[in-house]
């Protein structure tokens, strides 16, 4: 799922509750640039169990008004 939504300036709101991610390892840049996008939605489905990497996963989200991500599991991404 890296660089899956990258650079989708225009995307306002995204809705990805029905999204199995239990087994990609990989959401590097995945929102990356996304500045018009306000809402986004993950739900319970969204797991991260697996992610190994998460580099700038966010970045350049500036406008992210609406983001849970406190089901996050980021046991196996190491710090850098």
């Amino acid at each position: 799922m890296a660089y899956m939504f990258s650079e989708c300036s225009n995307l306002k709101e995204l809705d990805l509750k029905s999204f199995n991610t239990s087994n990609v390892s990989n959401m590097t840049n995945m929102f990356y640039r996304c500045n018009g996008l306000k809402n986004l939605e993950l739900g319970d489905n969204f797991n991260t169990t697996s992610v190994t990497n998460m580099e700038w996963m966010f970045k350049g989200c500036s406008n992210l008004e609406n983001l849970y991500i406190s089901n996050f599991n980021t046991s196996n991404v190491p710090n850098k």
